[in-house]
């Protein structure tokens, strides 16, 4: 059970989820483009702005709109109409954060695509966040700048353009001629400032040539003045305002690579701890270090690790064991982790096992041997958790998600679709399963590889992922990337009541 706020053991209050918004939704049959597909996806630590990467390169940031145009009370009482109970967010800018690039000296290609992005603090009125690739990490600062505009000219532009007599820009050879007698006066051209302000994004710091391998995750420390980048192997300590020089940290690169067993998949500091951060390996193990103990952290603090006592191994647990994505929970004391099959939620506190384990997709597991044929096995899904750490969620299939409450009495998950209509899949009557040999046989013939049908006779397509999602960190409302369109939902508490009548 889950303490709530008052010390006392209670059950997550269920949510009802409803769609909110969708950016760049594509039409019916309207083909996406690779570069335009999301690959990283961040809320800053007050909700008000919401920043995307994709293939392309590029850096794409919201900010948050509901509640900003009354902000006094009296304000909101004058209104009409009921205020907006949930985040809505609006585009607001984007800049080309990385560039496709040629490792001459190892004859490799480094793909623009954005791996992570992660806010940094903002800075008088200005928005600091940090962007990487598979070998780059760039610092970004984006500010709003009042726009100049220079007037008080001594050429009439606008009459001389009527006339037919200016056929450049100013300064540049034109057919103009001068009057007769020519100007009584000259004077200087006048800059003035307006009031209208654009977004200017200036890349501060760049942090390059430091991993050998891609880079899979950086963190911002909660001291505000340093970060960690990880790679497959090696995990780097920067300081934002140095970017020649970083300190390794982490190391698991054996001298011999023939004895390499395992591979790091994520990393992440302690939200209020500065000394502490986590990360997790290709053998479901997460392993917790205290920067105070040594200049490097070969040896860990803890060690989070489920032992298998089943006794049925086969070709594909370790593959499947292996987590993708971890976060801490707000108040630090969690750590929710994401393999291939189950999301699991950790105490710090207890290390032998998760204290919660959410089955994500359980029906796949006859299907590993196909899975792994069409390398849909790597697949690296993330997880997130809400703000007061009640609730988790990650991604599945055919553009699902699914959404836990942290109890350890429920294994209920509510799945939704990255849709207009995010309840379809559980209000749609469940058809017969596909059982004929002809009719998989058709199915086949018609180009449908990727589709397969759970128990219930639902088709899963592995072709369409979600792969990607954050959680709001002070509301319920979730932002997840289904190709190259972002939706954004939103929960309202069911009383207790209504939702077991509901059941």
């Amino acid at each position: 059970m889950i303490s709530v706020g008052n010390g006392e053991e209670g059950v997550p209050p269920s949510l009802e989820w409803k769609f909110s918004q969708v950016f760049g939704e594509r039409a019916a049959g309207e083909e996406v483009q690779e570069v335009d597909i999301i690959s990283a996806i961040e809320f800053d630590k007050s909700g008000e702005h919401l920043a995307t990467g994709d293939r392309g390169g590029r850096v794409v940031l919201f900010e948050r709109i509901d509640g900003k145009d009354c902000t006094l009370r009296k304000d909101q009482e004058k209104r009409d109409y009921p205020a907006s109970l949930h985040p809505e967010f609006r585009y607001q800018t984007e800049f080309q954060s990385h560039e496709p690039e040629f490792d001459y000296l190892k004859s490799l290609e480094i793909e623009e695509k954005i791996n992570k992005v992660r806010w940094c603090q903002t800075a008088n009125g200005a928005l600091f966040l940090l962007s990487t690739n598979d070998k780059t990490v760039k610092y970004w600062k984006v500010q709003e700048k009042k726009i100049k505009k220079i007037c008080d000219m001594n050429l009439d532009s606008s009459a001389s353009a009527r006339n037919g007599k200016l056929s450049g820009s100013i300064g540049v050879a034109t057919d103009f001629v001068f009057p007769p007698g020519g100007f009584p006066s000259l004077h200087l051209p006048v800059v003035i400032v307006g009031h209208e302000t654009n977004l200017v994004p200036r890349c501060r710091r760049i942090y390059a040539h430091a991993h050998d391998y891609h880079i899979n995750s950086i963190s911002n420390n909660s001291d505000g003045e340093t970060f960690i980048s990880a790679d497959d192997l090696r995990i780097n300590l920067w300081n934002l305002e140095i970017s020649n020089q970083s300190f390794n940290i982490v190391d698991v690169k054996p001298v011999n690579m023939e004895d390499l067993t395992e591979v790091i998949t994520s990393a992440e500091f302690h939200p209020t701890q500065c000394h502490t951060l986590a990360y997790s390996s290709s053998k479901g193990t997460i392993r917790l270090i205290d920067m105070r103990q040594s200049a490097l952290c070969d040896r860990h603090a803890k060690l989070f690790e489920e032992r298998d006592t089943s006794g049925s191994r086969s070709f594909f647990t370790e593959i499947i064991a292996s987590i993708s994505d971890i976060k801490f929970g707000k108040d630090g004391r969690h750590i929710l982790s994401r393999d291939y099959m189950t999301l699991k939620l950790w105490d710090l506190n207890m290390e032998s096992c998760p204290v919660a384990t959410f089955q994500v997709h359980e029906y796949l597991r006859p299907k590993l041997c196909d899975l792994y044929e069409n390398d849909s096995i790597f697949d690296k899904f993330e997880c997130c958790l809400s703000g007061d750490s009640l609730h988790v969620a990650t991604g599945s299939y055919s553009n699902l998600f699914r959404i836990f409450d942290c109890d350890s009495g429920r294994n209920e998950a509510t799945t939704l679709e990255a849709s207009k209509n995010p309840m379809r899949r559980q209000t749609q009557t469940p058809s017969k399963p596909i059982r004929s040999l002809t009719s998989l046989a058709r199915s086949r013939r018609r180009g449908a590889e990727n589709l397969n049908v759970d128990a219930n006779g639902v088709a899963y397509d592995f072709s369409t992922k979600m792969l990607h999602l954050a959680w709001h960190p002070t509301s319920n409302a979730l932002a997840c990337a289904a190709a190259n369109s972002l939706y954004l939902y939103y929960a309202e508490d069911i009383p207790q009541n209504e939702a077991a009548s509901n059941q």
